[in-house]
């Protein structure tokens, strides 16, 4: 099994015009640093030396569902994922532990390291999707350590996955949890310095330009203003923004084209999970994002009988939603608690299951920017100092 907490500098004497040749290569290669560069081609050329061979005896699964449709395993992603062949996997889609520099207790990693702690689950998750598969990965923000600014941990992973490994950008998303509680705290409701927190980024790659998919499969209900113009027609013109509405904007074709912005409030209150974990005494995962999250990326992206994968499975509410919509699934998870609570999933009725495929159809209210009646004095010092606040 490789150990992604260790990491080992290798020292290389280069002349200044070897060194010049390697910078001006990495620039001309799209790459920021001689160093992913360097990293990028190794992993072109040499991709054996970054695999370890599948366990000698295959872990079997702690749990499998009736339909047989879904596995569960307990342990480490990249040594589960290492059992399964080339190109087997249509959709891995994940939340894996955020790079935080405060430590939960899902066991995050810390953010400055967290690209490197993620690359063995890259290699796997390139070699086990198809050419045709998705990988899709919902990721929040970090702040620096006692400073009211951003990680880019998030952003650094995204490059790292694209120049490094080959993956193409389909498409980000923003997961908003209408919510979400004022955070942080220092920033946003005690130096009121900052706006809260409200969304996820959430990154749809693929190992081509065209993986399989289709929104068609994951319309929104139309508005009343699209409806009043579907009933009373539309007349084709330009826009003053240049674009030219044709004849086919007034077309039914079923539903609302949704945008890359999903609104999902996370307060599930006494669903089936919940109450079993209730029951038992279960401690909840802390970080667990609601079913429709994944049943959104799965329905646009898969097919029925496909096989999905969540390796940072959690509550194990991928495999829900893949189970529901009947595709084949399994879900990685190394946290035997987590497991058991997850497992409560699966014995919610199926009407009950169902329903939550269908929870909400009311829009969440979204205001435009506005301006308070209050006008305080901005701190000259940017609210470095808290009892200026």
């Amino acid at each position: 099994m490789i150990e992604p907490a260790k990491a080992h500098k290798v020292s290389v004497l280069l002349s200044s015009t070897e060194l010049e040749s390697l910078q001006a290569a990495a620039s001309a290669a799209g790459y920021g640093s001689v160093e992913a560069y360097i990293r990028a081609l190794l992993v072109a050329a040499l991709p054996e030396s970054y695999q370890t061979p599948p366990p000698a005896t295959p872990l079997d699964p702690v749990y499998t569902t009736p339909s047989g449709l879904g596995r569960v395993y307990q342990g480490d992603s990249a040594e589960v994922l290492r059992q399964f062949d080339d190109e087997s996997v249509d959709l891995i889609m994940t939340s894996p532990p955020f790079g935080l520099v405060r430590k939960k207790a899902y066991g995050n990693e810390d953010a400055d390291e967290y690209v490197h702690w993620f690359r063995p689950f890259a290699r796997e998750f390139r070699r086990v999707l198809r050419p045709s598969g998705s990988l899709v990965i919902d990721i929040g923000g970090a702040w620096k350590k006692g400073l009211p600014v951003k990680s880019l941990y998030q952003y650094e992973l995204l490059i790292a996955l694209v120049k490094e490994f080959g993956f193409y950008l389909a498409q980000e998303f923003f997961w908003w949890n209408p919510a979400r509680l004022p955070t942080p705290v220092e920033w946003v409701t005690i130096r009121r310095i900052r706006v809260k927190d409200a969304v996820n980024t959430i990154w749809w790659l693929a190992k081509t330009p065209y993986p399989k998919a289709s929104n068609r499969r994951v319309l929104q209900p139309y508005s009343e203003r699209m409806l009043n113009l579907l009933k009373n027609g539309y007349k084709p013109r330009r826009r003053p923004s240049g674009h030219d509405i044709s004849d086919k904007f007034g077309r039914d074709n079923g539903g609302a084209i949704p945008p890359n912005l999903i609104a999902l409030a996370n307060t599930e209150s006494n669903s089936a999970y919940q109450r079993y974990c209730k029951a038992r005494g279960i401690p909840e995962h802390p970080a667990k994002y609601p079913v429709l999250l994944p049943a959104f990326f799965i329905q646009m992206l898969t097919d029925p009988e496909d096989m999905v994968v969540d390796p940072f499975a959690g509550s194990l509410a991928t495999g829900e939603a893949a189970e529901l919509l009947k595709r084949r699934w399994v879900c990685i998870e190394k946290d035997p608690g987590y497991i058991q609570g997850g497992l409560g999933r699966f014995e919610a009725s199926p009407d009950e299951q169902r329903r939550l495929l269908s929870a909400r159809r009311d829009p969440y209210q979204v205001f435009p920017p506005g301006l308070s009646a209050a006008h305080p004095p901005l701190l000259a010092d940017g609210g470095h100092d808290r009892r200026g606040a």
